[in-house]
Order: C-alpha cells, then structure tokens, then sequence
C-alpha cells in the first residue's frame, strides 16, 4: 500500500468575531495543512463558504474545505461556481468536502424530505457529474433523474488542471462506492442509518470495520480505472487529548459509547495519550490502512498548540 505524508486538519465550526483574523493566522502559523468548516443549521455553526473565503483571505497557505457539504442543500450549478470561486480566490487552496447529508434533524428544521439513503447517494453522483462537467469544459448538459442542466457555462476563469480536490467521507458501502469513483480524497467514517450520532456509531470504526469500508473505496476505484493508491484516505477524529495519564478520558468515553476502554483506544475517532504513543498509533494505522490526512477538533485551542507541538511538527510531510 502507497503512503502518503500526514496531513492535519482542523475542524471548526465558527470562530471569535472579534478576534477570528487571529485564531486563523495562529492556526496556520501551528503547522496545520487545513481548516474545515462542517455544514448543518445546528446553533452556532457559521455558514462554512462565507467562514472558508474569510479565511483565505488572512492567510498564506492554509487550505480551506468543507466536511461536508449536505448534497441537499444547494444545487449542483451553486456548489460548483462557490467551490471555483473559492479556488481562484484563494489561488488554489479549496478542497470541496461533498457529501449525502445524513442528519435527519437537518431536514426538518428546513422542511426538506429526508429520503432514504440510496435516493440521496444517487443525487450525489448525479451532482458530482454536473460539478466536473462545469469545471472542465466550457458549457455543461446534464439531464438525470434528480437533476437537468442544460448548456450551463461555468463563468469562472477556473484552469480544468488546477480544479479543487473532492473530498467524500462516508460510512456505507454505497456511499464509499461512490467515493471510489470519485474522489481524490476519502473519508473513512461510521454509518449513521438513524440520522444522529448514537452510542452504537463508533461501533462502526473497529479495525475489521474500517479495514471493510477500505476495500469497498478499492474496488470501486479499481473498477473505475482508478488508481487506489493515488486517493487520500481521511479520518475525522472527536477526542483528542495528549495526556501521559489517559485513563481518565478513555473512561469517560467508554462510559458514553458502552465500549471497553482498550476498543475505545483503538477507534480512529480517539486520539488520547502520551505524544509518543499518539505518534506510534498513527504510524501503525498508516501502516494498515493507509489513513494519513488526519483532522481533529479546534475549540481548544489549548490541546491544538499541545498537538501541534508534540504530534503534527514531528510527523507532518513524512
């Protein structure tokens, strides 16, 4: 299996509006490769394109994405001009998280229909199509079961060779399929068929599971005649803390999800202990599943100077 460097993200959801220019710029100057910005109509969660051009704009090299957006809450034709202008905008450092949309509670605070899962899926690939189409050639048609364009221009000086990398995370077979055919980076996340995190989603993301949902994202890729090596796998993480005492953590997260403390160390969605030993778990799940592009949550900002210090410095690009 092919490895690629470690890359470290971090996912934020809003930022300071008094201070915002400067948590960025911190982040960046940290040694992060990414912000990312999630997108959902929870309270308190910005709107991730408007948060993602402000951040461009006050930083260097910080790349700026989406994880992800819901495939339902804007059409195709807006998605692909808003990822192009972000693109050019920020002279090439967008990457577009595009997703089913999962959480029920999403729908209906909007009034949307919340169709099963493979009806969403098939919309998805359908607006996959539509997004490559605009950013490649001069004017797109499309004409599907969900969606119809017809002669749309892109309008947008986007270079078809410098087009942002898709990122799709996804946790079912179908989704992970698609994801195969698709994209250039992958996430690798638990199924969430009831529409909200429960106790039972980290169960999921054991080993074998994870192992599975990397053979779904092969062979799909390899019967697109893809090159699997080639895709970036990703892998979203919930708790991470760099502590030489983890007991405690681990506890409490065993408490919450029903897991035992040694399956809960072994979920890619924990990153808890001694830097030494986050570095040597990260290595070895590099190792066994080709996972590299990992991010983590950035509302302490406490533990994201401790992480970047202990973990991304010495591992980042190797």
């Amino acid at each position: 299996m092919s490895k690629h460097p470690f890359r470290f993200g971090v996912q934020l959801s809003n930022l300071p509006a008094d201070s915002w220019q400067k948590q960025v710029r911190h982040i960046e100057s940290l040694g992060y490769s990414t912000v990312f910005v999630p997108d959902h109509f929870s309270a308190g969660l910005w709107d991730p394109t408007t948060m993602l051009g402000g951040v461009a704009a006050v930083t260097e090299s910080l790349k700026v994405g989406t994880l992800v957006y819901g495939i339902d809450y804007r059409h195709p034709v807006i998605y692909a001009r808003q990822a192009a202008t972000l693109q050019v905008m920020s002279q090439g450092r967008h990457e577009f998280g595009l997703g089913a949309g999962w959480m029920e509670e999403d729908y209906r605070w909007a009034g949307m229909a919340y169709d099963r899962p493979s009806v969403r899926i098939e919309r998805l690939e359908e607006a996959l199509t539509i997004i490559r189409g605009m950013w490649s050639g001069e004017t797109t048609t499309f004409s599907g079961r969900h969606y119809q364009v017809d002669d749309i221009p892109l309008g947008i000086g986007l270079d078809p060779e410098a087009a942002p990398p898709i990122l799709i995370g996804g946790g079912g077979r179908k989704l992970l399929t698609v994801a195969g055919r698709h994209a250039d980076i992958v996430g690798i996340n638990p199924k969430i068929p009831e529409g909200r995190i429960t106790a039972e989603t980290p169960l999921d993301l054991t080993p074998e599971r994870v192992r599975e949902k990397l053979g779904w994202v092969r062979a799909a890729a390899e019967a697109a005649g893809r090159d699997f090596d080639a895709i970036e796998l990703n892998s979203l993480v919930f708790f991470t803390t760099v502590t030489d005492d983890p007991g405690p953590v681990l506890q409490m997260i065993s408490a919450n999800t029903g897991l035992p403390e040694l399956q809960v160390a072994d979920l890619p969605l924990v990153l808890v202990g001694s830097a030494s030993a986050i570095i040597d778990t990260l290595e070895k799940r590099r190792e066994d599943t080709g996972v590299s592009y990992i991010v983590i949550q950035g509302a302490d900002v406490e533990q994201l100077e401790l992480f970047a210090e202990q973990v991304v410095t010495p591992l980042a690009g190797n």
